[in-house]
């Protein structure tokens, strides 16, 4: 792992929880921007950004870091740079590649929460796994057409297994490329999975037993609704022992 865009900020003796965490975001697009963002604002000490892919001209609209000279430039390293801009002293380190089965578990247990702001379903059944195994909490997100949806995967809590049990077909649910994605949309879902990942850093986050929130936020209706999601028996999810093998699917979108 290397941080060609790398800035710190001196410890302060008495910082907080929230100044010492560690945060890998997974994705620096419509998710991953607005996540870093609340999350720099809310003080978190360190953000590892993780992305392999590159600017397009369809990003700049709505993934804030991104600007119009970014284009064709890894996407870690492009929202990396907008943090500083932003937040000289933010401390972050930038992994422009993906994160497999080859590097998953170092750097989830080398943070304190982790965020998938990915696009790829299976993906985000990988990194839920991978949660599980090793007990770094992740707060899942995603956003297709006018819905958004935001969880946390805790130690003996659900997983994201426990919730759809598996990734549909490749083919049976569109990319978001194909049905589009709302801008605004995806920087509200950012800024739910940020306070979930917050709540959690600062030990304010409710806790039951083998129970988790599903948090779904509807565009049309401008409303929200909170779904109780409890641990499913038998789940495969939550039985991982090993690192899962990574799963072979392109990015869904231009994120």
């Amino acid at each position: 792992m290397h941080g060609p865009e790398e800035h710190h900020h001196p410890r302060i003796p008495h910082a907080s929880r929230i100044e010492r965490a560690r945060v890998l975001v997974v994705g620096a697009g419509g998710l991953g921007c607005p996540v870093s963002l609340a999350l720099a604002q809310a003080g978190v000490g360190h953000l590892t950004l993780a992305d392999p892919d590159r600017v397009d001209m369809t990003n700049l609209p709505r993934q804030l870091w991104h600007r119009a000279e970014d284009v064709g430039r890894n996407k870690a390293e492009s929202a990396a740079a907008g943090l500083a801009r932003a937040f000289p002293g933010l401390s972050t380190e930038v992994l422009p590649e993906r994160v497999d089965a080859d590097n998953v578990e170092g750097l989830f247990r080398s943070h304190d929460a982790v965020i998938d702001a990915t696009d790829g379903v299976a993906t985000k059944f990988f990194l839920s796994d991978v949660a599980v195994l090793t007990g770094v909490p992740l707060v899942y997100g995603g956003v297709l057409r006018m819905q958004g949806q935001a969880m946390r995967v805790e130690p003996g809590g659900p997983c994201l297994r426990c919730l759809y049990e598996a990734p549909p077909p490749p083919d049976s649910v569109p990319t978001c490329a194909q049905a589009g994605v709302l801008g605004s949309l995806a920087g509200l879902v950012g800024s739910v999975q940020a306070l979930l990942v917050l709540e959690l850093l600062a030990g304010a986050a409710r806790r039951v037993p083998g129970e988790t929130a599903l948090h779904v936020l509807d565009g049309r209706t401008m409303l929200g609704r909170v779904t109780r999601v409890t641990r499913a028996e038998e789940c495969s999810g939550c039985q991982v022992t090993a690192v899962p093998s990574f799963p072979d699917e392109a990015s869904a979108c231009a994120r």
